[in-house]
């Protein structure tokens, strides 16, 4: 198999050295798709692989990404009025089954406690797939009056649902989230919650992981198992498959009356609540990963990078004392206006750390040598498009700045562009399902609304619906796959 072999530098080489192979290997895309994803992320350091199957350990460089998402969305989430609570873990059998639709979405996935110690559980325990049955159960008891509402809470924890297919980040049998749960006392204000926070996901994936989305609703066939509807949030990979990046479920007053949470209300009447729920999960870094990586590894947009400019010194024995001061002095100086690191490790050469931060996405490379200090300048590479320009040192604390949202917004707009050009429309059935098999990507057409053209779009393409998309208007009068009158817009695609 062709593979893109890294070359590294002996230690003492200046930038253009590179007789000896360098030790990170990545498949190209172009070969096989799925290694490349597998290669990235081991080879970043981003995760590893635990003895049970699709458990895994995040490591550093890749939880970073996720402390990165957190920091970003926990910021919106209280911004919107919500507040963090904690619910437990194990969830009693009799709880999940008050609510039939959501024990068959879940039932094949759910993981069994049976045994406490020694003791032979009198009732069997589930570890939380998603806490709707749990949380609406303390809900039962913490709504009494219309005073107690809206509840705006959000929870930041691992859920667990036994995947049968998993792959790292994507599908994983453990994966960490956040899940909104909400309770209000009109259906109007749980539709504008359920509303407001997808856009608070379409806004985070946009502006801080340089994500385009489509947003939506999903069809019947697609929601949430018990909710009213679900809203979604769609992006497309680099390889043309979407991936759900978020979700958000107007649950009406379905789990209210399952768990029995009612309010007095201002006119003294006993009524049910309204309740959503929402959620964002560790695959939006797998989704980070495939949008923007290349060949070479990952790129991270700016906003989403632990770190967002390494700084590389290039020295002989004769000249590390003043390189190092220099770079050391340059460091401190861009602490005040960025994520800097200075890779100042002896035992690697700069052509080995050259290839070793491009391959973690690292934004900017600052490079700084005798030369460059004579010359009172430093090197500035862009991971994301490789071009390198050089500037006065004393225009580099400015530089940087301005730089890194240039990449940012280059980074988004280089997505969308992929996105637009990979988005097709049409009436013509044979043509979608050649499309679904060669080239992927969304297909907007028209759609009669029926489970049977849903279901064999699925069984003949395996592609579904991702959603109807919002403001879509209809192009053709007949359905894609019926001739039928549509009725509405549906995104296709083939899916993560």
């Amino acid at each position: 198999m062709e593979r893109v072999n890294f070359v590294a530098q002996k230690k003492g080489q200046g930038r253009k050295g590179n007789d000896k192979e360098f030790v990170k290997e990545i498949t190209p895309r172009s070969v096989d798709y799925s290694q490349w994803y597998i290669d990235v992320i081991l080879k970043a350091q981003m995760m590893d692989y635990s003895p049970v199957k699709g458990f895994m350990a995040i490591r550093p460089a890749g939880y970073a990404i996720w402390e990165k998402i957190q920091e970003l969305l926990d910021r919106r989430f209280k911004e919107t009025g919500h507040q963090n609570a904690y619910f437990p873990l194990l969830i009693p059998k009799s709880l999940l089954e008050k609510e039939a639709a959501h024990v068959e979405g879940f039932a094949p996935e759910v993981a069994w406690v049976t045994r406490g110690g020694s003791e032979i559980l009198a009732e069997p325990l589930l570890v939380r797939p998603t806490s709707e049955a749990i949380i609406n159960d303390f809900y039962s008891r913490w709504v009494q009056s219309w005073r107690d509402l809206p509840i705006l809470i959000n929870q930041w924890c691992s859920v667990v649902r036994w995947e049968k297919s998993t792959k790292p980040f994507l599908r994983t049998s453990e994966f960490l989230w956040q899940e909104g749960h909400t309770v209000h006392r009109t259906e109007e204000e749980a539709q504008e919650e359920t509303l407001k926070m997808l856009g608070v996901y379409k806004e985070f994936l946009e502006t801080e992981m340089a994500i385009p989305v489509i947003d939506g609703l999903k069809t019947d066939r697609e929601r949430f198992a018990g909710a009213l509807r679900t809203y979604t949030v769609e992006a497309l990979m680099s390889d043309g498959r979407a991936l759900q990046a978020g979700t958000s479920h107007n649950l009406g007053q379905h789990f209210a009356r399952v768990f029995d949470i009612t309010f007095l209300d201002k006119d003294d009447q006993l009524k049910h609540a309204w309740t959503t729920s929402w959620g964002l999960s560790t695959r939006t870094i797998g989704a980070l990963i495939m949008v923007h990586g290349d060949d070479r590894g990952l790129v991270l947009p700016p906003r989403m990078a632990p770190i967002q400019a390494v700084i590389v010194p290039i020295f002989r024995k004769g000249d590390s004392d003043r390189v190092l001061e220099a770079v050391q002095e340059l460091a401190e100086e861009l602490k005040a206006v960025s994520r800097v690191k200075l890779d100042d490790r002896d035992e690697y050469s700069p052509g080995w750390k050259f290839n070793d931060w491009e391959m973690r996405g690292i934004p900017i490379r600052i490079e700084m040598g005798p030369r460059d200090l004579d010359n009172g300048q430093v090197v500035l590479a862009r991971r994301d498009t490789g071009e390198k320009e050089t500037i006065a040192r004393s225009e580099v604390v400015k530089r940087i700045p301005v730089l890194l949202e240039q990449i940012q917004e280059d980074m988004f707009q280089k997505a969308v562009k992929f996105r637009d050009d990979n988005t097709r429309s049409g009436d013509n059935y044979e043509e979608f399902k050649n499309l679904m098999e060669t080239d992927r990507g969304f297909f907007m057409a028209s759609w009669c609304g029926s489970d049977d053209c849903e279901v064999k779009v699925k069984d003949e393409t395996k592609a579904t619906i991702r959603c109807i998309p919002f403001g879509s208007e209809i192009e053709h009068e007949k359905c894609l796959v019926c001739d039928e009158k549509a009725t509405k817009v549906a995104c296709f695609a083939r899916n993560y």
